[in-house]
């Protein structure tokens, strides 16, 4: 009990102590028992140092999470997807994307495409809360200390928060707030989830985004129809979509794809005889044609009138789905008849030969790549080529990864008896694709570009709808529209204004007037004229001089009508161009766009009535929904007699007259050639009772096409040519007569048009169309 009281004593005695006091009495004891001093001094540092830490967890976390977006707006994320353009009959043909995705839900995926990506990517995904702190500190090493980026270090849902939240800034901040965020992505959303927004998100490489843009992409197929090697390609794209590119390195990319099989089968997902099998497959791509290759211009008027009513981000990041006007079998008519009608023009005008050579401008046969290259080769296709080879009778040519061979009936229209007299190693030349050889060797047609270009555009009578537009002869050396954006002269297709003008004011097909040697005074003088044949046939009726576009008369009826007038029948017509009252105006020295031609002449065989030209039909939001759309500018030009007494004319043309040649189509046909002075500019337009279509040969430059290359010899063969499939399922149509039913009234017919967003107007100058005005001349009448 002395003790007892003696230890309490002590206690009392020590709590009463001052703390100076008790110190000094511990370090005492300390020193009396250092090995227990030392243990405890161990103890307290490594409790501050891990003190130290877990405030330095804290601080990041709070400095780093102060910027991180909220996870719930993932739930509200929509990814940017490709806007798709669809032809009449639904089949796609063009598209817009800021990033080339098509989103898919996650029963898409095919099992054996998740197993690949797991495999390679994160095998413990489905195990693990989206950190693999040991990877993770792996990635951010790496991140730091390569060139690339480190794609497949991280988990599944690590590589999703750094593609959707943050950037690609090399820091062990980015990573630390990729670990947060994957953690927090793993609280919210399930494992099904997660992989699906993976999957939907990750980069492949070529602009495509997505397992599903992806797989049409590399091998045109659903993402769901994948074979296992097909899988296991994609599957190895992330890691590195442009080093392992299948199209750019496929040694590269075999040598992954297999990496990827491997893995499958050491973890289980396929046998060691798939894993064989598969390997031994070829990457077996069937890489999809770029998009808009078909239809390229009609798709850039497209793109504007949409980014002008929509906004550029709604066009190319929202998904829409566009209802278009284009026939796609029309469309591919279109592109034959005008590189047809080129190819035969530049024929008719025999060899220039002045080719450019890619050796003597400094550059490497083996490395140089044309624009053409990018759109792919088929039967019938027109290309440039860098010819590799020459031989007296063989000349090989480059045309991209593939050759093509000529043999000297190839080049016989040259005249040249071997190809070594006349081209040389680099020289870039034009051919025409005939066949493949059983070695996949080219047999290609030596043709040449001059630099002749031609346009056509055809719409639909009924609707105004435009179903085929060519705008050049190769977009992909300019994009320069000349159905739409250039204004050349008309020649003798401005001749129907006249005409039209003089009906309304009361004349009559048969009446006469005289084509005879006229002088006109004008403010600049006199003005003589001549016919293009050079010859007078004295008193001829309105039709024959409309059918064999006679200049004099033309002038004529201008003269007595006033050319003010007949300018004013032209803009209601819808002709946009500013014309100057000037008596040559009649026989087309005005600047008129392709666009507003076809659009005014097709009112003719839709009795007066003009539908303004336009290329879609409606336009649908991602779920479906459709946008708001204006309607279409209907309104009547011309009276129902006018327009058919107008028919007589057109008919004649076709009959008996410059477009004579166009009766061998045997059907109901009208239309008027149109040729300018020099032979700059070459003209048909002309209908049948449902398709209006004009088309234009000429140079950018307003050089002369040749002697005798007018509207009849140069652009109605390419009329004839697309016209005759566009009638081809219509063997019994007919235009109205004067004892068919007249048309119902404007508002009937207003209503039977589809509504759609009013054309965009047009650009009227470029660096290939000269904008400064022509001098006022009189141009050819053919």
């Amino acid at each position: 009990m002395p003790s007892l009281h003696r230890r309490q004593d002590d206690e009392v005695k020590t709590l009463t102590e001052p703390f100076w006091q008790r110190f000094l009495g511990r370090l005492l004891e300390w020193r009396e028992y250092p090995s227990r001093r030392r243990a405890r001094l161990v103890t307290f540092y490594v409790l501050l140092s891990l003190s130290a830490v877990f405030g330095a967890l804290c601080g990041l976390m709070l400095v780093y999470s102060i910027d991180l977006p909220e996870i719930d707006d993932l739930t509200r994320y929509h990814p940017n997807t490709t806007t798709e353009l669809v032809d009449v009959h639904g089949r796609p043909f063009g598209s817009f994307a800021l990033e080339r995705r098509v989103v898919v839900p996650y029963s898409e995926f095919p099992p054996i495409l998740k197993q690949a990506i797991l495999s390679i990517e994160d095998k413990s995904f489905e195990s693990n809360w989206g950190v693999n702190l040991v990877r993770a500190l792996g990635a951010a090493y790496r991140d730091l200390h390569s060139q690339g980026k480190a794609q497949g270090a991280s988990t599944l849902t690590m590589q999703l928060s750094r593609n959707l939240f943050l950037s690609n800034e090399k820091t062990f901040g980015r990573k630390f707030q990729e670990v947060i965020l994957s953690m927090q992505i793993e609280r919210r959303f399930t494992k099904n989830q997660i992989f699906e927004l993976y999957a939907n998100q990750i980069y492949l490489g070529r602009g495509t985004y997505g397992f599903e843009a992806g797989s049409e992409y590399y091998f045109n197929k659903h993402v769901r129809d994948l074979t296992l090697p097909e899988a296991a390609l994609l599957a190895a794209l992330p890691k590195g979509p442009e080093y392992y590119s299948p199209v750019r390195h496929p040694d590269r990319a075999l040598k992954r794809r297999d990496l990827v099989l491997s893995e499958m089968e050491h973890d289980g997902k396929i046998t060691k005889e798939q894993e064989e099998k598969a390997k031994a497959a070829p990457l077996g791509l069937h890489v999809q044609s770029p998009p808009n290759s078909i239809a390229p211009y009609f798709v850039e008027e497209v793109r504007r009138q949409l980014e002008k009513e929509y906004g550029v981000e709604e066009v190319h990041g929202a998904g829409l789905r566009v209802y278009t006007t284009l026939d796609l079998d029309l469309q591919a008519v279109a592109n034959k008849a005008v590189l047809d009608g080129l190819a035969a023009y530049e024929r008719r005008e025999g060899w220039k030969g002045d080719l450019p050579n890619v050796v003597l401008s400094g550059e490497d046969v083996e490395t140089y790549k044309h624009p053409d290259w990018t759109q792919p080769i088929t039967k019938g296709t027109y290309v440039h080529g860098v010819v590799t080879a020459v031989e007296p009778k063989r000349v090989t040519v480059k045309l991209g990864t593939q050759i093509a061979v000529l043999t000297p009936e190839d080049w016989q229209w040259t005249t040249f008896p071997t190809a070594d007299s006349f081209l040389r190693n680099g020289d870039l030349v034009y051919v025409k694709i005939v066949q493949q050889g059983p070695d996949g060797t080219w047999k290609a047609a030596l043709e040449q570009d001059s630099g002749a270009q031609g346009s056509l555009m055809a719409v639909d009578n009924a609707t105004g709808e435009v179903v085929a537009m060519v705008g050049g002869r190769d977009f992909a050396l300019s994009q320069f529209n000349r159905a739409t954006q250039a204004k050349r002269q008309v020649g003798s297709s401005f001749k129907p204004y006249v005409y039209t003008t003089a009906i309304e004011a009361g004349a009559k097909p048969t009446d006469i007037v005289v084509d005879s040697p006229t002088t006109f005074p004008t403010p600049s003088g006199p003005y003589t004229p001549h016919n293009y044949e050079a010859n007078y046939l004295g008193p001829i009726s309105l039709t024959y001089a409309f059918a064999e576009s006679r200049n004099i008369p033309a002038l004529k009826l201008a003269a007595h009508l006033g050319i003010r007038k007949v300018i004013d029948t032209a803009h209601r017509f819808g002709v946009t161009s500013d014309i100057p009252a000037f008596l040559p105006v009649a026989l087309g020295s005005a600047d008129i766009s392709l666009y507003d031609q076809v659009g005014a002449y097709s009112v003719f065989p839709n009795d007066g009535i003009r539908i303004e030209p336009h290329y879609i039909r409606k336009v649908t939001q991602a779920d479906g929904l459709p946008l708001d759309e204006k309607p279409v500018d209907v309104r009547e030009v011309i009276s129902v007699e006018t327009a058919r007494t107008m028919m007589q004319l057109f008919e004649a043309v076709v009959r008996m007259g410059t477009g004579a040649r166009a009766s061998q189509l045997n059907h109901p046909l009208g239309g008027k050639t149109g040729t300018t002075n020099n032979y700059t500019d070459a003209w048909f337009i002309g209908f049948s009772p449902s398709v209006t279509c004009g088309t234009w040969i000429g140079y950018d430059s307003r050089q002369s096409l040749g002697d005798k290359e007018t509207g009849a010899r140069a652009a109605l063969p390419v009329w004839m040519e697309f016209m005759q499939a566009a009638i081809a399922n219509k063997p019994d149509e007919q235009f109205p007569s004067d004892n068919a039913p007249k048309r119902p009234p404007l508002g009937v017919a207003a209503r039977a048009v589809p509504t759609t967003a009013n054309h965009v107007a047009k650009e009227s100058s470029d660096d290939n169309d000269d904008s400064d005005p022509a001098p006022v001349r009189a141009p050819s009448p053919r």
